[in-house]
């Protein structure tokens, strides 16, 4: 028998990285390496097929333990992040019961999105009727945070409440709620009445160490189309822009640092997402040791996480509760301090209770089940992880300074850099979609081809002209001009002004916030509500195997826009397909065969339609330009930009 403590892998001999690259090689039978096996990520930098041990040599944060500078691994010795939920105030007696209702089913940090008019002083104390501050943590977003500061510390002060277990955020953030997405501050041309007021209630809090007055809304990057790099660079740069600002008007770095909370999104892009984090970590921590501090608490990033809006569908929704859980998956094993799930109906209409339960339940599943919060950074030491945090490190920490060498986060965004940044970012990734390199199930690649939109559809809602407030409700009550927030009246600017009368937007070109899928699902509602319901009829002929292959092809392609696919297996006559295909009533005639079958096909076929059809060629091949010349213009490949070639044969139908 074996002995117990005998190490099995002593048996094999070690295998050098270039051995291993000698048997890729062969694999590749001649293949292009970088082509086939490295992945060009938007962000700037190539991700290799697979990482050793050698590759960490030149990873300089490895070393600090759970807990330690420069905090890449964790901020706190445990994993305890907190589940929240996020309540649109419309009255406050009614947000208190959801609000009740969220925290028995397991919410442990609950948010508010206020307007001036619920902050009054009667409807401040329904709001939070039977909430324990000390128990639940308390976010106020919207524009009333700044006047809900006041009456939570007035409150907490006449109630005795212990300063050391209160915890309360107040998400003022004149930088990217009012500059970013408005393009001014509205009470000053500087924005510098918002930052004394800020300092202000800094101060008034300063018993209250776990109260936050500073919100940096870095999720609004990445809803308006910027990469993983933009969204931690521009996020870093306003968070930096506040201590630097909050220190002109009388802060120490202490109090600014310790005023902030940061809330970043978090994409489908697994593995980057957690290495996000632990960069963003490690970049803060680095940026707040240079105002030599004194509390070692001033250099941890204080981050919540909510999932991608970006990503979210208004076809097929039940699939937003796959991304959910993947997005909170990266989430948890990165270690924030707290996580909103977002509802999979967030899009389209004000959540549910149902959506709102199991938006919550993803996190419950993942603490209670998966114990995913028993384990503090489980992706440390991880070759490939460890990797991409160095790489969003550096390529974010470039991108930062490009930003502070151009005066910082307010001039950089007024000379356009900012917004241009982002903006060419998400020119790629609406191409990406439209060309389908990046997928979105269920919107640009295989989707549900009998769903129909519903009533609580509407065009406002997948229009990229619609409500640009930015708060995390939009898409509630859209088309009547609510979104939750005040939508564009004098009351949505959260500047934290005393006197708000600046409802107008600024001169300055503004952050877009907008859905990925919107191209797609604005295209899909036309041809839902025109009243028609255009047909496409899948011609399966020539070749067996490519037939039904281009046949799947198209038929993803076709259902995309809401047209109707007719499919086939096989039609061994071409004749009778063509009779067949004119009997259904399809105005589209899809022809799926192997690529050499279409010079004899194609031209048979058009003849058979006779032009009471318009005839479609699956494919790219090399007869294309001959069947030009005989009148057959139509082809879709892999190559089609998708989006773009739907539109024009929605045109051509007519609607």
């Amino acid at each position: 028998m074996a002995n117990k403590e005998q190490k099995l892998l002593t048996e094999f001999p070690p295998v050098s990285t270039e051995k291993w690259e000698e048997v890729i090689t062969a694999d590749l039978k001649g293949a292009d390496y970088q082509k086939k096996l490295v992945w060009k990520t938007a962000e700037g930098f190539d991700v290799r097929p697979y990482y050793r041990a050698e590759d960490l040599e030149a990873v300089r944060h490895l070393g600090a333990g759970i807990g330690e500078f420069p905090y890449v691994r964790s901020t706190g010795k445990c994993n305890k992040w907190r589940v929240q939920q996020t309540v649109t105030v419309k009255d406050p007696v009614s947000a208190n019961a959801e609000a009740l209702k969220a925290i028995a089913g397991g919410a442990e940090a609950v948010g508010f999105v206020l307007r001036c008019d619920e902050v009054c002083e009667e409807g401040f104390g329904k709001l939070l009727k039977g909430i324990d501050p000390a128990a639940v943590e308390l976010t106020f977003s919207g524009a009333g945070a700044a006047s809900a500061a006041e009456r939570f510390i007035a409150r907490l002060e006449s109630e005795g409440a212990d300063p050391e277990k209160v915890r309360a955020n107040f998400v003022i953030d004149p930088l990217i709620t009012r500059l970013s997405l408005k393009g001014a501050f509205g009470c000053c041309e500087d924005g510098s009445v918002c930052f004394a007021r800020i300092a202000e209630l800094v101060k008034r809090g300063a018993e209250y160490p776990r109260l936050r007055f500073t919100g940096v809304s870095g999720h609004q990057f990445h809803n308006s189309g910027s990469t993983i790099v933009q969204e931690l660079a521009f996020t870093l740069a306003a968070g930096h822009e506040y201590v630097v600002k909050l220190m002109e008007a009388g802060l120490t770095a202490d109090q600014a640092a310790g005023s902030i909370r940061f809330s970043m999104a978090v994409s489908s892009n697994y593995f980057m997402e957690i290495a996000k984090f632990r960069a963003a970590r490690m970049l803060w921590a680095n940026i707040i040791k240079a105002y030599d501090p004194k509390c070692g608490r001033s250099e941890k990033m204080f981050v919540h996480a909510v999932t991608s809006k970006w990503n979210l569908t208004v076809y097929d929704p039940y699939v937003n509760m796959l991304r959910g859980t993947t997005e909170a998956m990266s989430a948890s094993i990165a270690g924030v301090h707290s996580l909103e799930v977002l509802p999979f109906d967030a899009a389209y209409a004000c959540p549910t209770e149902f959506s709102s339960r199991i938006a919550r339940n993803v996190q419950l599943l993942l603490k209670n089940e998966s114990h995913f919060d028993s384990v503090v950074d489980p992706s440390g030491g991880s070759y490939y992880i460890e990797t991409l945090t160095r790489s969003i490190a550096e390529q974010a920490w470039a991108l930062f300074r490009e930003v502070e060498d151009k005066g910082g986060y307010i001039e950089a965004f007024k000379t356009g850099f900012i917004q241009d940044k982002i903006e060419e970012s998400a020119n790629r990734k609406d191409h990406n979609i439209a060309t389908r390199r990046q997928i979105l199930l269920g919107t640009n690649q295989y989707p549900n081809f009998n769903e129909t939109a519903g009533e609580e559809i509407t065009e406002k809602t997948v229009s990229r002209k619609a409500c640009n407030c930015g708060c995390d409700s939009c898409g509630c009550e859209s088309d009547k001009g609510d979104c939750g927030c005040g939508g564009n009246s004098d009351g949505d600017c959260n500047c934290g002004c005393d006197d708000c009368t600046c409802g107008g937007e600024g001169e300055v070109k503004t952050l877009k916030p907008y859905r990925g899928g919107m191209a797609f699902e604005e295209l899909r509602l036309r041809v839902d509500r025109s009243g028609r319901e255009p047909k496409a009829f899948m011609l399966t002929c020539g070749s067996l195997a490519m037939a039904r292959a281009r046949s799947q092809f198209s038929s993803n392609f076709f259902g995309c826009a809401g047209i109707r696919v007719i499919d086939n297996n096989f039609f061994a006559d071409v004749e009778e397909g063509a009779r067949k295909a004119l009997s259904s009533g399809a105005e589209i005639i899809v022809l799926c065969a192997a690529d050499d079958d279409y010079a004899a096909l194609a031209p048979r076929v058009k003849e058979l339609l006779g032009g009471k059809a318009i005839l479609v060629v699956a494919g790219a091949p090399a007869s294309m330009e001959e069947l030009k010349a005989q009148g057959i213009g139509n082809f879709i490949n892999v190559r089609s930009n998708v989006l773009e070639t739907l539109k024009q044969y929605v045109a051509d139908l007519g609607i």
